[in-house]
């Protein structure tokens, strides 16, 4: 292959010929006789840029038009940090910086320095392990987003999110007329109708686990005391360790057992409960013990729950400031 040092071309650039039924295609994108724009190329064939084998497919399998690779001149050092900018220094930005596709045709995508516009029959898929939003984002039609999205200054929720009919009403989201609220999201409370979503249901609903096309939701148990529980099986021995951390975690006064036999009827009782770390239990036969056990106690590192008591939510006799998950909203408006 011979070479060539620098290379002007005073006029136009015409790098092979396009053709159509064996006669030649001018190209008239930027202007045939007088009308030709100066310095304008036409390069009719599949063109790579950057690193040459940033592509390695073959002759006869081509990914695009334009196939654009990091930089491969080692003469430029250090190398460019990315494989295509676009500049608008020097004049104000449009929203024809960047035009992907033909804006009157089936597919197109103009970028600005804050706008993104996708408009016509226009299928945009987004893969990432996340999706940054900053600003205001507006959808027109069907939104569907899998997996993180992450938007400054509004939320933050993990996994799918499909929503039907949502309204927002005085800062509250609600769907189809109802609050959903993860557990993991904290919702400052609202002043309003004296309405608590601890008066609701609390659940986790998640895909089924053996049916595909189904899901599964179930709903949390309540109860007056703020409880924890440790369950498991004991067999051929008399003694059920309790978790180091319940020392600081429960008050030991609070504890509770219950215990079931397997196989077989069997005397069984809780002998004693040792210094709330361990729980003997005995067989009044004296055979063997096998059993299912499980042990509740009462939390001591909150304050004790208040579960009666006269008036309304801000007449709570306890410290309100412990329940921040809580939430209370609006009455919704026709």
């Amino acid at each position: 292959m011979a070479k060539a040092g620098d290379f002007y071309v005073g006029s136009q650039l015409f790098c092979g010929v396009a053709e159509h039924a064996g006669a030649p295609l001018p190209p008239v994108g930027f202007g045939i006789g007088g009308s030709k724009i100066r310095g304008a190329a036409f390069l009719p064939g599949p063109t790579i840029m950057g690193s040459p084998f940033a592509f390695t497919k073959g002759p006869n399998i081509n990914d695009a038009c334009v196939m654009i690779g990091r930089c491969g001149n080692p003469e430029a050092l250090p190398p460019p940090p990315s494989i295509l900018k676009v500049s608008s220094l020097g004049f104000s930005p449009t929203p024809i910086d960047v035009m992907l596709g033909d804006p009157t045709g089936h597919v197109g995508i103009t970028v600005n320095s804050t706008v993104i516009s996708i408009f016509n029959d226009t299928n945009v898929s987004i893969i990432s392990p996340y999706t940054i939003g900053v600003g205001i984002l507006k959808w027109v039609g069907a939104k569907t987003l899998t997996g993180v999205v992450a938007e400054t200054g509004a939320e933050a929720r993990a996994g799918a999110e499909a929503v039907s009919a949502a309204t927002v009403d005085n800062g509250v989201k609600t769907i189809n007329g109802a609050l959903r609220v993860s557990t993991q999201l904290y919702v400052p409370r609202i002043i309003g109708a004296d309405i608590s979503l601890c008066s609701g249901k609390k659940d986790f609903d998640i895909p089924h686990p053996t049916k595909d096309g189904w899901r599964l939701r179930h709903v949390c148990i309540e109860g007056p005391t703020a409880d924890v529980y440790i369950r498991g099986k004991l067999e051929d021995s008399s003694v059920i360790n309790l978790p180091e951390y319940w020392k600081g975690l429960v008050d030991p006064e609070t504890i509770t057992i219950n215990i079931t036999p397997i196989g077989s009827y069997q005397e069984l009782f809780v002998e004693k409960i040792e210094w709330g770390s361990r729980v003997i239990i005995k067989n009044n036969a004296g055979s063997s013990i096998k059993c299912h056990y499980t042990i509740s106690a009462e939390r001591i590192d909150v304050e004790k729950n208040i579960p009666e008591y006269e008036g309304s939510y801000d007449d709570y006799p306890g410290d309100n400031s412990e329940y921040m998950n809580t939430v209370r909203f609006l009455p919704m408006r026709d």
